[in-house]
């Protein structure tokens, strides 16, 4: 009789213990995902958010939206005590990490963005992953003009950088970001 409800107590106690064990794997994910607009309305607007990593490592490889021309992905960093942007062509993601997009930091220039997604106020974003993962984000739109977003947040490097990209690619108007 003891040895018995020794046994179903030991049960129970463990029952959470193996079911634990059986859980899916933490999953890769984004969130606290925004847009700010260009405070001039003509450059690129810049996109923020953080990616959290499942259970193994993996590379942000692009991003794209059908609402925009291009995204590209830039970091800006200190060079020579200057503030200044580079292109990225893929961030590691950490396993079980997390890397955030943010202001002076890693960011996204969004190029074109359709005035009726503007006026809508959430851009939706495909993000491709080099396991073959595409989570698709949506990213409320801030307007430009704040001092804590937009060209600011970047230390006013956009319209220089929008300007280098337009002359590099020649006009690509109309052209969109396929998935």
């Amino acid at each position: 009789m003891y040895f018995s409800r020794f046994a179903t107590a030991l049960t129970v106690l463990a029952a959470p213990l193996a079911l634990t064990a059986c859980a899916d794997p933490a999953p890769l994910y984004v969130d606290r995902a925004w847009v700010q607009l260009n405070p001039n309305g003509e450059g690129p607007a810049a996109g923020y958010f953080t990616v959290h990593g499942g259970e193994e490592a993996v590379k942000l490889l692009r991003v794209s939206s059908e609402a925009a021309q291009r995204i590209e992905m830039h970091e800006s960093i200190s060079k020579d005590g200057m503030m200044t942007m580079q292109p990225v062509e893929s961030v590691d993601i950490p396993a079980k990490g997390e890397v955030k997009f943010a202001p002076g930091g890693k960011h996204l220039m969004i190029f074109n963005v359709n005035p009726a997604i503007v006026e809508s106020g959430k851009l939706t974003m495909v993000m491709m992953f080099s396991n073959g993962d595409r989570l698709i984000v949506d990213a409320p739109i801030q307007k430009g003009g704040n001092a804590t977003g937009g060209q600011q947040a970047m230390g006013g490097m956009h319209d220089s950088a929008a300007k280098e990209s337009a002359a590099k690619e020649g006009d690509a108007g109309g052209e969109h970001a396929s998935h």
